[in-house]
């Protein structure tokens, strides 16, 4: 089977490295690709958001399957578009991926169908948003409407933090994507990721995970992309995990059906849970980045068949099965980072990194200059590890991070600190 992966961050590594493993593979592409992923694919040189140059390239390789990583593709359409040029993707349609590309639509999706999720309004003027602002008080949650690359939420504490956000987002600050916002209540809990392969009609639980999304240790600095995760997530009960499925993913693949716009793809949802039990925070159209590199990890099952039978609406009897053991994965990013940084900086130490026990390298922001691995973003390489436990797969985490000599690279030291805080306290 010749398959196309779209992408070039943490998350596409991840998947490629899974998907390679597979032995109903015969060829695997990816666009556009990094210098990790070239170990596992053979990475080719599309623009990804020019969809005709991809249906060429498909054409031209007899390609099979598509896999689509990233949430700018699928916001474009091109799921659609290459289904409409007769091959078969994984990933929502363009108006499916609406859960993620348009935060009002969600937020009205769950309002029609009593979803538990966070008191909201929706704004496409700043005076009026401000006066919300000024009415509901601090803290308080300022998104911007459209995709931002995960650095479209402001969790404001103060009114003038809040009021700030909006003349940002308002003031062209995420460009297109802040035009609109949406103002939600602060809600207070701990949060988690919880994914599910989805066919249109039929959902198939995943693993859950739990991100650390802002910069610094401690859970301090500005929100990023993710700066590194664990699972599973311990907060997501078994029991918590039944209300997820029957509270939010169920009635949000019944109602996006019967628009005539069926999901199929992975539906990520962030979960706060509340004393109130879960709400949610958001839907993601994709795998999250970085929770899908410790959901490869921890997948015990072939890939390719259950994105297969995603696409092809065959998911009603299916089943994964995943070690038991952990996976927890650190997050190196470029100082400076998540905002101005510098690019082509070298990286030394990998192969010594690599050899650390349970432990595997996924790239993010990475290219080859020769022999030589250069830093060419902000967030740059996913060290992953596993074991028994948060605290063990953490220690071999951390002991290969500190084998990379990158002076200009910076990451927490603290990722799985609420797990590790659950096992330590049980002991």
């Amino acid at each position: 089977m010749n398959i196309l992966l779209l992408g070039s961050g943490g998350r596409e590594h991840a998947l490629a490295w899974k998907i390679a493993a597979s032995p109903l593979v015969t060829k695997l592409w990816c666009a556009p690709g990094n210098a990790g992923i070239a170990r596992d694919a053979e990475c080719v040189a599309l623009d990804i958001a020019d969809h005709a140059a991809v249906i060429d390239f498909c054409r031209a390789n007899k390609v099979d399957f598509v896999v689509v990583g990233p949430d700018a593709p699928i916001a474009a359409g091109i799921v659609d578009d290459l289904n409409a040029a007769g091959f078969k993707a994984f990933g929502p349609t363009k108006a499916a991926g609406q859960l993620e590309s348009s935060k009002s639509f969600t937020k009205t999706l769950c309002r029609a169908n009593n979803i538990p999720t966070a008191a909201y309004e929706h704004f496409t003027d700043a005076g009026k948003a401000k006066a919300w602002i000024r009415a509901q008080g601090a803290p308080i949650v300022v998104k911007a409407d459209g995709l931002a690359a995960g650095k479209g939420v402001v969790v404001a504490m103060t009114e003038p933090e809040a009021i700030d956000a909006v003349d940002m987002m308002f003031g062209g600050g995420l460009g297109a994507a802040g035009a609109e916002v949406v103002i939600e209540e602060f809600m207070q809990g701990e949060e988690a990721s919880f994914f599910a392969l989805c066919d249109g009609e039929h959902a198939l639980e995943l693993a859950t995970a739990q991100d650390h999304k802002r910069a610094f240790d401690g859970d301090l600095g500005p929100n990023t992309g993710g700066m590194g995760a664990y699972s599973p997530a311990p907060v997501l009960t078994p029991a918590i995990r039944a209300q997820v499925m029957e509270q939010m993913i169920t009635p949000t693949l019944r109602a996006l059906a019967a628009m005539g716009s069926p999901y199929k793809g992975v539906l990520y949802a962030g979960v706060m849970v509340t004393k109130d039990g879960p709400k949610l925070v958001e839907y993601n159209a994709r795998f999250g980045d970085p929770e899908c590199q410790v959901l490869m990890l921890r997948m015990m099952s072939d890939i390719v068949p259950a994105l297969i039978a995603s696409a092809d609406g065959q998911l009603k009897n299916f089943s994964l099965r995943w070690f038991d053991d952990v996976a927890l994965t650190v997050i190196m990013a470029t100082r400076g980072y998540p905002g101005d940084y510098g690019k082509g900086f070298v990286i030394e130490g990998l192969d010594d990194a690599a050899r650390v026990e349970r432990v595997e390298i996924f790239h993010a922001g990475t290219k080859a200059d020769g022999s030589r691995i250069l830093s060419n973003g902000g967030r740059v390489l996913n060290v992953c590890a596993t074991g028994k436990s948060v605290t063990e797969a953490q220690a071999r985490a951390y002991a290969a991070v500190d084998k990379i000599k990158w002076p200009e690279g910076f990451c927490r030291r603290d990722i799985g600190w609420q797990a590790v805080k659950r096992e330590t306290a049980g002991d």
